[in-house]
């Protein structure tokens, strides 16, 4: 890509901003009391999310690869399709997108925070957790939802896509992720979007909030990372 770098760190702040203020936004919709969109359901959420991160990657896709997406970041430089140098500026855009899009986030549903008296479903609309904690079982998880996302990602690049319906195929493979896969643990599939928001869950003022579970926190950096990486390696042994 010939941008520069610093434009390039935009178009990731950005994307990853628009990424979570309409991800997580859905999933404070269906969470929130007096919502209108309250009660709507996993099927709403799923949907949300596949088109938060078709939006994103629209947004941020003249600027920069549009990754939106430190584990996708790290498999696209294992893969070669990156410079390793772009990878730490990449990570930062996307941390301070997230971070930005989620305090957007508690400004937008301001008055339903003290409305919701559940600290596990204010947790939830910044950051993921397990239906089943069983930190192991939960780690495989998110190593198999984004070892399919970014094998998928890298395959897509081997395909010939009408100019602009890119976003369109990530967007559905979001959705289908979630669908099949994202009852689990969430389907954080990307650290940012999950450690983003649980820092500013730490320091916003939120009513009702409890603690941000740093407990399991790891799972959904540690686990993207491990199954982006795997995906990469295999993608590149393939007889391509």
């Amino acid at each position: 890509m010939d941008t520069s770098t610093t434009t390039q760190v935009i178009g990731e702040i950005i994307g990853t901003l628009i990424l979570v203020l309409l991800g997580d936004g859905v999933v404070a919709g269906v969470s929130l009391r007096k919502s209108k969109a309250e009660g709507a359901g996993w099927v709403a959420i799923t949907l949300g999310w596949g088109a938060a991160v078709t939006i994103g990657a629209y947004a941020a896709g003249y600027m920069s690869f549009a990754h939106l997406n430190p584990a996708v970041t790290i498999g696209m430089a294992i893969a070669g399709n990156i410079g390793w140098n772009m990878v730490v500026p990449y990570i930062l855009g996307q941390m301070i997108g997230a971070i930005l899009g989620a305090i957007l986030l508690y400004i937008h549903y301001y008055p339903h925070w003290k409305e919701t008296e559940d600290p596990a479903a204010i947790l939830g609309t910044f950051a993921t957790g397990p239906a089943i904690r069983s930190l192991g079982a939960n780690l495989i998880s998110e190593i198999i939802g984004t070892f399919m996302l970014v094998f998928a990602l890298l395959a897509f690049g081997m395909n010939k896509f009408g100019e602009g319906l890119n976003p369109i195929a990530v967007g559905i493979l979001i959705l289908v992720i979630g669908l099949s896969l994202g009852g689990t643990t969430g389907y954080a599939i990307n650290p940012a979007r999950d450690l983003g928001p649980r820092l500013a869950h730490a320091f916003l003022p939120i009513p009702n909030k409890g603690d941000s579970d740093w407990g399991y926190a790891w799972v959904p950096v540690l686990g993207p990372v491990i199954g982006g990486s795997l995906a990469a390696l295999l993608f590149m042994d393939l007889p391509i």
